[in-house]
């Protein structure tokens, strides 16, 4: 794990629950936070991104939609992670 995703547990927890739910056959810690995750990153499919959708909504409360795949938040589990906390600052506020 790299050092920035150990100062930030959110990413880390992220990952973590990414794993579970897709029951990855990986270690979390050994997963490149900023690669992408689908394709060629992770290397998982868009059935696999939906998955990751719904727990995203389920565990955080954050409904991902289309166009937050257009802007980005799939492009790494970092950028996953910071689409989530600021989707639930702008609702908190």
């Amino acid at each position: 794990m790299s050092e920035k995703s150990e100062r930030d547990p959110f990413v880390a927890e992220l990952a973590n629950k990414i794993v579970e739910a897709l029951n990855l056959s990986i270690e979390p810690a050994t997963l490149d936070l900023d690669a992408p995750i689908v394709g060629a990153g992770l290397g998982i499919d868009s059935i696999d991104a939906l998955e990751i959708a719904v727990m995203v909504e389920q565990q955080y409360c954050v409904r991902l939609r289309n166009q937050d795949a257009r802007e980005g938040a799939f492009n790494s589990i970092r950028a996953l992670a910071a689409h989530i906390q600021s989707r639930r600052a702008i609702a908190a506020s």
